[in-house]
């Protein structure tokens, strides 16, 4: 399957060729405590639903890549999973990954909700950014459109604070609201120049390098993590075990089967993803499938079983079999 396509723009080609300048590529990451706006924020950029969103925090467990192309820089998004203070070994893992992303982008971006106030979950993520010196560091005020001018005045200027306390500047400081598209544009901008002078590092058309079953296992899992109880988010693993073209289907009708296992940690969660009669598994299904058949750009057929794999948050074994 061919990657998702993208419009190539010949007139800002023709610009760029004008203008002479060098083309920038690069890397930049979103950092912020968990549920601060980081995927929707890569998915507004990049234009298409890369990074999985939802409204609960902890959803983003792998290093979703969103391309943005434009004529003069190729911006590759690495959406890294929230920092916090760990509680089991999946989470010192997963601050780990974070750990290393930051020390291979070029660019770093600390996302703030307008509406809340820095807490100490804030201060503990800047204060590990101040810690890395070359990276150039840019505050992004996320959520802007949920508060009036004075409260994002005071976050902006708290923000600027933090950083001037720690001894650094930051790169930019800028307040977007993903939702809204409102200064998105603009933060595609600033970054764009920060970037270090490259040729493009994908070609043009490919929104992210993740590969294919784990974009559809994360499209399954936030479906299955759309209005369940909150004792579910950290205990919901998705794994496709197998993703293969529906044989003697004609050329222009094809079908693709895809055979998934949700996986949860105890046996009393299995009603809460199964539902009712299974009602809420075939929503599940339906839901992820009508976004799964969008990425692929080809009609599926989507297979779930709902399967307990005992704590497997604290188990080794476990966390390796299901991709950790």
């Amino acid at each position: 399957m061919g990657a998702m396509s993208a419009r190539p723009n010949p007139e800002a080609a023709a610009q760029q060729a004008e203008n002479n300048a060098p083309h920038r590529a690069g890397f930049a990451c979103f950092v912020g405590r968990p549920n601060a706006g980081k995927s929707t924020l890569t998915n507004a950029l990049v234009g298409q639903k890369v990074a999985i969103t939802s409204n609960r925090p902890q959803t983003t467990r792998h290093t979703v890549r969103g391309i943005v192309h434009r004529s003069d820089a190729q911006l590759i998004l690495v959406d890294t999973p929230g920092l916090h203070k760990p509680r089991t070994l999946l989470g010192e893992r997963l601050n780990d990954v974070v750990r290393t992303t930051w020390a291979e982008v070029d660019v770093i971006g600390f996302c703030l909700p307008a509406d809340q106030k820095l807490g100490p979950g804030d201060k503990y993520i800047v204060k590990e950014l101040a810690g890395i010196k070359k990276t150039p560091k840019i505050a992004i005020i996320t959520k802007s459109d949920l508060v009036e001018s004075k409260q994002l005045a005071e976050q902006l200027l708290a923000v600027s604070r933090l950083g001037e306390e720690l001894g650094f500047e930051w790169a930019e400081i800028i307040p977007v609201s993903a939702v809204k598209d409102d200064q998105v544009g603009l933060l595609a901008d600033l970054i764009a120049p920060l970037l270090p002078e490259s040729p493009p590092l994908y070609p043009e058309g490919d929104l992210t390098d993740e590969p294919e079953m784990v974009m559809v296992a994360e499209l399954i899992r936030e479906a299955a993590l759309e209005g369940v109880r909150d004792e579910l988010p950290h205990s919901i693993a998705v794994v496709v075990e197998e993703m293969l073209p529906r044989e003697d289907r004609p050329a222009d009708k094809p079908l693709l089967d895809i055979h998934a296992n949700v996986y949860i940690e105890r046996p009393s969660q299995k009603g809460i993803i199964i539902g009712p009669k299974g009602k809420r598994l075939k929503d599940v299904g339906t839901k992820s499938r009508k976004h799964i058949e969008a990425l692929l750009g080809t009609p599926v057929f989507l297979d779930l079983h709902v399967k307990v794999a005992k704590d497997w948050q604290r188990d080794p074994k476990q966390l390796r079999k299901l991709g950790f």
